[in-house]
C-alpha cells in the first residue's frame, strides 16, 4: 500500500485531502491501495479568517465529518519533525510519539502571526491567529464590564492594518458596546507602520476602508511602530505611550516553522518554492500548498498568503500528488482569482481586493484540476 500524508488541516490541507480523494476515485484506486492521511494539531478545520468575530461558535468544523465520508484518515497531533530522506513524518499525539512513513507528502501547515521580539508583546498582547487565541481575547473583552467607564482600560489598540487588522478593528466598536455598561466611553485605534491604512490592498480598497473606519469612529495612527508593550498600553517609536487595556497584534504572518526543515531556499515569509504542479523545488516526492508555498501563479506574480489562494492550491496539490504517485499526468495550477470581502453587521467594509501587484480580479471563479 502507498500512503500520501498531508500536513495541516486548514484551507490548503483540507482541500488537498478532498482533491486527492477525488482523484483517487477518478482513477479507480481503492483506499486499500492508496491511503490518504491528514495530520492536524487538533480535531478541527479552523475557519481562521473569522477569528476576529464576536461569535466563535461557527468558526470550526469537525474534520472527521468531512474526511470520514471521503475515505481520508485523520491523525490528531503535532508534527515535530520530517525525515525527508527516510520519508517519515514524526507526530506527537495524545498517545505518544508516532512515526508515519509516506510515499508522497503534501506540506500544507499554514502560517502564524509574526510576533517580533518587542518587550512585553508576548506577555500583554492578544491575537486572533488561532481559535484558542481568539477565545482568550473574547474572555478578556467580556471581562471589561468591571473596568472603569473611561480611559485606557476601555481602549483597544489594534496593531497591523492588513486585512485581519482592519476586520478586527471594525468589529471592536460593537464588541465593546456589548461588553461595557451602557453609556461607557471607549476608543478603538488602528496603528500601522505604513503611510496609510490598507497600503497593500490596492488603490480601490483604500477609500472604502477609510470611509468605514471614519464611520465607526476608529482612530488611525500611521507611520508608527510599537517598540514596547506593558500592562497599561503600548509605546510607539515616536515616544508616545498609548494607554490601552487591550492590544491586539495583527502585524504580518510567516510560514509554519516546519518549512525550516527543508534544505532549500525559502522566501522572506519562509515559504517553499513550488513549480506549476505544486512540487517543492529541490525535494523529491513533496508537494506544498497554501501559506507554506510560493508559486508564480501567472509566471510573474507570486501567490498571496490567503484562503483565496490556499483553497485552489490545495485542490491542485491533492489532485497532482495522486497523479504523481500513480504515474499519470499532473495538472498545472492555473491563475486563480483573488478576492476578499471584509464584512460585518457592525459596519466593516466590503473591500474589492487586488493581489500582490493588482493582477487579481474580483469575483473570478477559481479553476479546478482537469486531466
Amino acid at each position: 500500500m502507498q500512503r500520501i500524508v498531508i500536513v495541516g488541516g486548514g484551507f490548503a490541507g483540507l482541500w488537498s485531502a478532498v482533491g486527492a480523494a477525488r482523484r483517487r476515485g477518478e482513477l479507480g484506486i481503492s483506499a486499500a491501495e492508496l491511503e490518504i492521511a491528514l495530520v492536524n494539531r487538533d480535531a478541527f478545520h479552523a475557519i481562521r479568517v473569522r477569528n476576529y468575530e464576536a461569535d466563535l461558535s461557527k468558526v470550526r468544523v469537525a474534520l472527521d465529518a468531512v474526511l470520514d465520508p471521503i475515505g481520508v484518515r485523520h491523525i490528531a497531533g503535532n508534527v515535530t519533525d520530517i525525515d525527508l530522506d527516510g520519508q517519515e513524518v514524526v507526530v506527537t499525539t495524545p498517545q505518544g510519539r508516532e512515526v508515519i512513513p509516506y510515499d508522497r507528502l503534501v506540506m500544507a501547515a499554514g502560517s502564524e502571526v509574526a510576533k517580533p521580539h518587542i518587550p512585553g508583546l508576548a506577555d500583554h498582547a492578544f491575537s486572533v491567529d488561532t481559535f484558542d487565541e481568539a477565545t482568550r481575547l473574547d474572555r478578556h473583552i467580556a471581562g471589561l464590564r468591571s473596568t472603569p467607564a473611561a480611559g485606557g482600560p476601555t481602549t483597544v489598540l489594534v496593531v497591523g492594518a492588513g486585512l485581519t487588522g482592519v476586520e478586527t478593528a471594525c468589529e471592536m466598536p460593537a464588541r465593546l458596546r456589548a461588553a461595557l455598561p451602557q453609556g461607557s466611553v471607549s476608543r478603538v485605534i488602528l496603528a500601522d507602520h505604513a503611510s496609510h491604512i490598507g497600503s497593500t490592498m490596492g488603490e480601490a480598497a483604500i477609500p472604502v476602508i477609510r470611509e468605514a473606519l471614519d464611520a465607526l469612529g476608529i482612530e488611525q495612527r500611521t507611520g508608527v511602530r510599537v517598540v514596547a508593550v506593558d500592562a497599561a498600553g503600548a509605546t510607539l517609536d515616536t515616544g508616545e505611550h498609548i494607554a490601552a487595556g487591550t492590544i491586539v497584534w495583527t502585524a504580518g504572518m510567516h510560514a509554519s516553522g516546519l518549512t525550516a526543515l527543508f534544505p532549500v531556499e525559502r522566501d522572506t515569509f519562509g515559504r517553499l518554492q513550488v513549480d506549476q504542479c505544486l512540487r517543492v523545488q529541490g525535494v523529491a516526492h513533496v508537494f506544498a500548498a497554501g501559506d507554506v508555498a510560493w508559486l508564480l501563479v501567472d509566471g510573474v506574480h507570486p501567490s498571496v498568503m490567503s484562503c483565496q489562494h490556499a483553497r485552489p492550491m490545495g485542490r491542485f496539490a491533492g489532485h497532482n500528488v495522486v497523479c504523481d504517485s500513480s504515474a499519470t499526468r499532473c495538472c498545472r495550477c492555473r491563475s486563480t482569482g483573488m478576492s476578499r470581502c471584509s464584512s460585518s453587521d457592525h459596519g466593516a467594509p466590503s473591500i474589492p481586493m487586488a493581489g500582490s501587484a493588482g493582477s487579481w480580479r474580483w469575483g473570478r471563479r477559481p479553476s479546478r484540476p482537469r486531466n
